[in-house]
């Protein structure tokens, strides 16, 4: 999760915006960061000997971009980190699900999902070497062909492939154009003209606002009422304004901010149409992620010379005589143990970050208390184990309809080096159907209850009678009881079913004015920085990519403060279109003399 969490929610923004309107178009791959990688080499020449050690708090994928940039560097770095490498990004085994001397089942937080809008990330992936790959992590990156809105109460699916050179569009049957024109049609149907021609009116008024207005405005206006949603039909209110929303950011369309929603929307229509783009617009692994990248990821670090503390939990963040004096921690035995170094990255989830700040360090830089109004919420991810091969769509499913807010993919097919049944578990399970649940506090369709009032059997139970209810119902039966081997749920999940149910893997979420609390890289304190997807950096959105580019910029907010000579780590900018330019300028011109913009009807 994307974790990074969660990257996989921002794949229906693109789709919603994207889908069917736009054709195939070319662009090239932009290439890796040719100054890094180029120049890395050198700056770990220059700071080589320095003897300058830096202590990481955290193993997610901020903490692992941080390690790698400061160990190219030369940087003596150490990792501590409470659970396993990854963080929200890993894989994890099915505890006891290994027969006949297979891998265990491979289960996960939630589904990666790595989209073209990502440059900072894609860079670090072509940076970490995999056998067989001259791109290395990045060329296990593998792009669906298509996505789907699956609906319920008899309602045809909406189906569409992805447009992108190179995509073979996914072989349709005549049945199967059927039920895809059926959807579009009935989708039309339902909305009327006038509110399709209001939304796309608003999205050219987003387009078209300057940087001013997206951030004094829109950041503290709501996409329910950006959209008007209140006054509209349900179709627009679950398409528009709560399916961009809560299965995209997991935050409820009434409080998102518009510039985060807005934003990420943008991207994706470029993306879709080749412009600024690392890739395709929906990209996944092609194998189970600690398979794929984070283990790599290690073995590289540590042939870089960085030192992992796993099992160690951050406490306490010391400050005296104007800097970070050392980090109390608890060592695998629960041993209190203080850790001590030149510079610290703090790169542990904001929720667990800021219970480490001391009073004295909060003192220090005031930006650390305004992180204490940053909200979390519950996004976590449940894999159903199949005997059989469902007939779904080929890619990302988004039960638009559910209780629950349910996004999903079926992974087998995007794992061709591995043969399901005969690499793990006990040999029956052909695939894995790995789901998004991003509603934890309303009541289900088959129980009455919201996900946390529910025992972790019930939760199961419930996620598997929504995704029927939105497959299986049009007469076709998509999903079968009689195919469903075993499910996992995310142990981070726990005490449900009781009066106080927990979450390790909270997601930070974007209600209107989040953007304005967000901290920076660099703090007041002059060996302190922090990394991580609450870090303000060009992506507004909980992501890999935010937490990458995040640990990119404290990197050089460090090498500024320790006046390397190192290279910096390349931050890569959010695409601009050019032609968009120009009408900016005119909204600014507007703002600035309190006139709304020029495509404002109101």
């Amino acid at each position: 999760m994307a974790g990074t969490g969660s990257s996989r929610r921002t794949f229906m923004a693109g789709a919603a915006a994207g889908a069917g309107a736009l054709s195939a178009v070319g662009a090239a791959a932009v290439p890796a960061s040719a100054a890094t990688a180029a120049t890395s080499g050198t700056a770990a020449a220059a700071a080589a000997g320095s003897g300058r050690r830096v202590a990481v708090l955290g193993g997610g994928v901020a903490g692992l971009t941080a390690a790698h940039e400061l160990a190219e560097r030369g940087y003596a770095v150490t990792v501590y980190e409470r659970r396993a490498l990854g963080g929200k990004a890993r894989s994890m085994d099915v505890p006891g699900s290994a027969r006949g001397g297979r891998r265990p089942l491979p289960a996960e937080h939630g589904f990666r999902f790595i989209p073209g809008i990502y440059h900072d990330l894609p860079d670090t992936m072509r940076r970490i070497p995999f056998p067989g790959n001259a791109n290395g992590v990045w060329d296990n990156l593998v792009a669906p062909r298509e996505m789907m809105f699956a609906r319920e109460g008899g309602r045809e699916d909406l189906r569409a492939p992805i447009p992108w050179p190179g995509h073979s569009p996914a072989e349709l049957t005549p049945d199967e154009l059927r039920r895809a024109l059926g959807g579009i049609l009935q989708t039309l149907v339902r909305l009327p003209p006038h509110e399709t021609a209001y939304f796309a009116d608003r999205v050219l008024v987003f387009l078209t606002s300057c940087d001013e207005r997206r951030d004094e405005v829109w950041e503290h206006t709501p996409w329910w009422d950006f959209v008007r949603a209140a006054q509209m039909s349900r179709e627009y209110q679950r398409i528009l304004a709560v399916g961009i929303t809560r299965n995209i950011v997991a935050t409820k369309a009434e409080e998102a901010s518009t510039r985060t929603v807005g934003t990420l929307g943008e991207a994706f229509v470029f993306n879709a149409l080749g412009r600024g783009a690392d890739g395709p617009p929906d990209r996944i692994l092609n194998l189970p992620t600690n398979e794929a990248w984070i283990d790599p990821w290690e073995a590289h670090l540590r042939s870089l010379g960085v030192e992992f503390k796993i099992g160690w939990t951050v406490r306490e963040v010391q400050y005296g005589d104007g800097r970070v004096s050392g980090v109390v921690v608890l060592d695998p035995a629960g041993s209190r143990q203080t850790v001590t170094a030149d510079h610290y990255v703090s790169a542990l989830p904001v929720e667990h970050a800021r219970r480490t700040w001391s009073a004295g360090l909060r003192a220090a830089d005031p930006m650390l208390g305004r992180c204490d109004r940053l909200e979390t919420d519950w996004m976590t991810g449940i894999q159903f184990y199949l005997t059989e091969r469902a007939p779904l769509v080929h890619g990302h499913f988004n039960c638009i309809d559910s209780a629950w807010s349910l996004t999903a993919i079926q992974q087998a097919e995007h794992w061709p080096s591995r043969d399901f049944p005969a690499d793990y578990g006990d040999g029956r399970a052909v695939d894995c159907l790995s789901v998004d649940i991003s509603e934890w506090d309303k009541p289900g369709i088959l129980y009455g209850k919201t996900a946390k009032q529910c025992t972790r059997d019930e939760v199961a139970r419930e996620v598997w009678a929504q995704l029927k209810a939105s497959l299986n119902d049009t007469g076709a039966i998509a999903l079968s009881d009689s195919a469903l081997h075993s499910w996992f749920l995310d142990p981070g999940v726990d005490g449900l079913g009781t009066p106080d149910p927990t979450n390790e893997d909270e997601l930070l979420i974007h209600p209107t004015g989040t953007f304005h609390n967000r901290p920076s890289a660099g703090t007041r304190i002059p060996n302190f920085f922090l990394s991580g997807d609450y870090v303000q950096v060009e992506i507004d959105l909980a992501t890999m990519e935010g937490a990458n580019a995040s640990a990119r910029a404290a990197v050089n907010c460090l090498l500024d403060r320790d006046g390397s000579a190192a290279a910096r780590c390349t931050v890569t900018p959010r695409y601009r279109a050019p032609g968009l330019e120009a009408a900016r300028r005119h909204d600014r011109w507007r703002y600035r003399l309190g006139l709304r913009n020029l495509f404002d009807l109101g």
